[in-house]
């Protein structure tokens, strides 16, 4: 039988692609081992790294529980200690501007034991609006304040004899109650006003402040600081006004929350200055005692250096026809009714000697009383040199002379004194130094009880109706009814 060819390579091309697609199966198969080694390879790697995640994982979630319980652990003891440090000693705070709201006269007349009192009546009125937490609320009060400003002023409407009487009532005061303190500001603009309003700021960012009362209803300067503080209703409902004179306008406005008014403790009344109307009542008492009384002429005690003294008529104050020839004084009154102690050093006076001539009892006319400023009386006029007084104006600096040490013997300070000691005036020069010292106010005025006292008391720069010193160191009460001021600010002294 014979063999087709054509079949035969029909067979062969077969096997050929057969081969092909073997060979393509294996090719297929190698390359699948390869990919899938190469697969495992970067899924080991992989899943390596995700099970060191996990176990950081783990590690890191315990860790998290322990300080989530940590946290918790410390957040209740915060929670607690804060607790306990907002309730643990509350206060209610009351800040009184002294220049203006006055405790009642009754108290402060009473001294040291009316300080007392005024102190336990105000706490145990803030102990009944704070209400049921009294007990365990503590009541701080602090009075700023100009004392000796305020005693003055007080002395000036004559709800005081003495400032003495205001200085025992706030020691009193203070003394009444630990938490209870009387501030003096001294003098000086607003000093009282801008201490409160910093004491306000500051513990109305205490937390453990409950209540701030201000005894501030007198004065329209705290409105704006009143608007200041209260923005938000929690400051709003801590800031109330304790009421003695009645609340100004401009503080009503910032609809502060106010107390109901405590007169029994309170002055609701402003201070006057009536002393105008005590001395023109002093005068004319004594202008009555002196129509009554005849006409003479007193003697005064003229100082020497020795501290001896010999009598200098002076012309009676009664008596306005009289004229004196006297040698230039430095005080406005040549005349009075009382003598008051002399200094230590001046020069003696000159006698002088006064006709009075008699008049008729239908002609008499009673001449305008001399002023007298009160207990001591007027101090003796200090006769000046003028080209001595320039002498001792010229020197400034160390070389100016100590008036204690010319005036009232050997300077206690010794060689530690800045002032001039070897330096030997004439009595023109100690008159001089007696003079500018006089200029100064001495401390305890007209109830002073020291006979050789070197300083003022009353002011002896007045003119005529004028004091002429422009920085008068002295008090209004101390010149005379109806005196013009050069100082703008002698009510300040």
């Amino acid at each position: 039988m014979a063999v087709d060819n054509s079949e035969i390579m029909d067979f062969v091309n077969r096997y050929q692609n057969l081969q092909g697609y073997q060979n393509a199966s294996d090719q297929l198969m190698k390359d699948l081992l390869i990919y899938c080694k190469e697969i495992q390879g970067q899924y080991a790697d992989e899943n390596q790294m995700l099970k060191q995640e996990l176990r950081n994982a783990k590690l890191d979630l315990e860790h998290a529980t322990t300080s989530r319980r940590e946290m918790q652990q410390v957040l209740q003891e915060l929670d607690y200690d804060n607790s306990y440090m907002k309730n643990r000693n509350p206060y209610v705070l009351i800040l009184i501007d002294g220049d203006g709201l006055l405790f009642q006269e009754s108290f402060i007349r009473q001294g040291i034991e009316g300080g007392k009192q005024a102190a336990y009546a105000l706490r145990t009125a803030v102990a009944e609006y704070v209400g049921s937490q009294s007990g365990e609320v503590e009541i701080v009060a602090k009075v700023c304040a100009n004392l000796s400003g305020l005693g003055r002023a007080m002395r000036r409407d004559g709800c005081l004899d003495s400032e003495s009487e205001l200085k025992e009532f706030y020691l009193g005061f203070t003394q009444a109650k630990a938490s209870f303190d009387f501030i003096d500001v001294g003098h000086g603009k607003e000093r009282a006003d801008s201490k409160i309003k910093e004491t306000t700021r500051w513990h109305l960012r205490n937390y453990n402040c409950r209540q701030i009362l201000l005894g501030i209803s007198h004065d329209a300067g705290y409105a704006p600081f009143l608007d200041e503080i209260l923005q938000d209703t929690d400051t709003r409902s801590r800031v109330s006004l304790i009421e003695g004179v009645a609340t100004v306008r401009e503080l009503k406005n910032t609809n502060v929350h106010i107390l109901d008014p405590l007169p029994s403790l309170f002055r609701n009344q402003k201070l006057i200055d009536r002393s105008g109307d005590r001395a023109a009542e002093r005068a004319e008492a004594y202008a009555r005692s002196s129509a009554q009384a005849p006409a003479s002429v007193p003697f005064f005690p003229a100082p020497s250096r020795a501290s001896t003294s010999s009598p200098v008529m002076v012309a009676s104050p009664i008596s306005p026809p009289a004229t004196v020839a006297t040698t230039a004084s430095s005080s406005w009154a040549g005349v009075t009714a009382k003598a008051s102690p002399p200094p230590v050093i001046t020069t003696p006076l000159a006698k002088i000697s006064v006709n009075v001539p008699a008049r008729k009892a239908p002609e008499q006319k009673v001449a305008t009383p001399a002023w007298n400023p009160g207990e001591r009386g007027i101090d003796p006029p200090i006769p000046i040199n003028a080209t001595a007084m320039d002498n001792i104006k010229k020197r400034t600096g160390k070389d100016k002379l100590c008036n204690n040490h010319y005036l009232r013997g050997p300077c206690a300070k010794g060689d530690e004194c800045c002032f001039e000691h070897k330096y030997k005036p004439n009595a023109d020069e100690i008159n001089a130094i007696a003079h500018l010292t006089r200029l100064n106010p001495c401390t305890s005025g007209q109830e002073c009880e020291v006979d050789n006292c070197i300083y003022g008391h009353h002011c002896p720069s007045v003119s005529g109706n004028t004091c002429t010193h422009p920085y008068c160191k002295f008090r209004v009460e101390d010149h005379p009814p109806g005196t013009k001021f050069k100082n703008a600010k002698i009510h300040e002294n």
